[in-house]
């Protein structure tokens, strides 16, 4: 057997456009409900993704006395945001729309600020983290109750049940470091 390599440079119409919704699944909503909520899913998951990755970020840089919690800490909530990816996809795929998928296209929608590529103490970390978990919250919020006007429960469930939930715990054990003497303070 010999695979068949650059399909893609002959390959037909893409099967469906970013952007737009198909009513694939019969789950009851109607064209704008399903629209209105894969907008506010996609944006929340490039959120998401970029919060994801800022906790591994965070993960192979931090230093200092509290590096052993921190370095545990940040890989166990990269665990979580990486599920809440998942279902975050899986939902805006329900609802017939395209989940996105690459690192350009986060970058392009995320609200989150970029952190430069330096690696930066503690307190900052967890700082630009709480900063992160906030934006993610607001929009969550935001977008719970857009789903629950609409009558779009399953995405209102995603948001609040999974989402908002997993968020807030995250925001409650990362705000424990926030002291006010703390072992390190940035300079």
């Amino acid at each position: 057997m010999q695979p068949v390599m650059n399909q893609q440079f002959n390959a037909p119409k893409a099967l469906q456009k970013y952007g737009t919704v198909s009513q694939r699944l019969p789950i009851g909503l109607d064209e704008k409900t399903r629209q209105q909520s894969v907008n506010q899913l996609n944006q929340l998951l490039a959120d998401t993704m970029t919060l994801r990755d800022l906790y591994k970020k965070h993960h192979w840089q931090v230093v200092g006395p509290t590096f052993y919690q921190l370095h545990l800490l940040y890989d166990k909530h990269y665990e979580e945001q990486s599920t809440l990816v998942d279902t975050i996809a899986e939902r805006i795929q329900i609802l017939g729309g395209v989940a996105i998928a690459m690192a350009p296209d986060v970058a392009e929608l995320t609200t989150i600020p970029r952190p430069p590529r330096d690696r930066e103490e503690a307190p900052v970390q967890v700082s630009r983290l709480l900063e992160a978990h906030q934006i993610i919250l607001k929009n969550c919020h935001e977008y719970a109750k857009a789903a629950d006007d609409a009558g779009d429960d399953g995405t209102n469930d995603v948001v609040v049940s999974d989402v908002m939930r997993t968020n807030e715990l995250q925001v409650w054990f990362v705000s424990e470091h926030v002291v006010d003497t703390p072992l390190v303070r940035a300079e």
